[in-house]
């Protein structure tokens, strides 16, 4: 009797043991997620858990502001370009390509180093975007689509994950309606898009003046009055 009462004491020490681990293992983990969250909050630049439905971002470059602004219709679009824009991911970025009397194009995270020259236009984050083509949404003055690869190597018209453009001619980009996903539109800094169009570029219609984006910050809004 005394034998099995040793061993039963044996048992239930070693489950209250058990117990008390299990217990400070869950409390390490919940700290390790505590402390996880405290450093993606204390890195990203803004909550985009915060944003509206259509949340308005001002691209700060060193020719101007252009304001803009993401369509619900397009949230697979429109929450990749938050999540990018929380990430600082388009901060040193330069504008690559720019046409004049067509449209402007940013985005190449290669561009942030100048002995990736050659290769400015082919970089992204590495993913693509399913195609979100609305047939509401032209290539007006101003409108912010997504570039992407040609349709013989692209089929679905899936959109590069970070590269994008906005139309400085309606006219001459129309013929682009139908082709690739509009997700926004320029609402403030149409000039700013006008000054970049018209700067000398070389062969590549790279400008021959660096044209970098410092800055993508999201604009907080004011709640309208009732």
């Amino acid at each position: 009797m005394k034998l099995n009462i040793f061993k039963l004491l044996i048992i239930l020490s070693l489950i209250v043991y058990s117990c008390k681990g299990n217990k400070a293992s869950q409390q390490q983990e919940e700290q390790a997620k505590k402390e996880d969250t405290v450093k993606m909050t204390t890195t990203l630049a803004f909550n985009p858990a915060e944003l509206p439905e259509e949340p308005v971002f001002d691209i700060l470059t060193t020719t101007g502001t252009i304001r803009i602004k993401l369509y619900k219709e397009t949230p697979l679009h429109r929450d990749n370009f938050v999540k990018l824009a929380s990430e600082r991911f388009f901060d040193g970025i330069l504008f690559h390509r720019v046409i004049k009397g067509f449209m402007i194009q940013a985005g190449d995270p290669l561009t942030k180093d100048s002995a990736n020259v050659a290769r400015y236009g082919t970089g992204g984050p590495g993913y693509t975007i399913p195609a979100e083509i609305l047939p509401q949404f032209k290539h007006k003055k101003g409108a912010l689509a997504a570039a992407r690869r040609g349709d013989a190597g692209n089929p679905k018209r899936e959109s590069s994950g970070s590269q994008f453009y906005l139309v400085e001619d309606a006219a001459n980009c129309a013929q682009l309606d139908g082709d690739y996903t509009i997700f926004g539109e320029t609402i403030y800094g149409i000039e700013t898009i006008d000054v970049i169009a018209a700067m000398p570029t070389n062969h590549s219609d790279r400008p021959l003046k660096d044209v970098k984006i410092i800055s993508v910050t999201p604009v907080v809004q004011a709640t309208p009055a009732k």
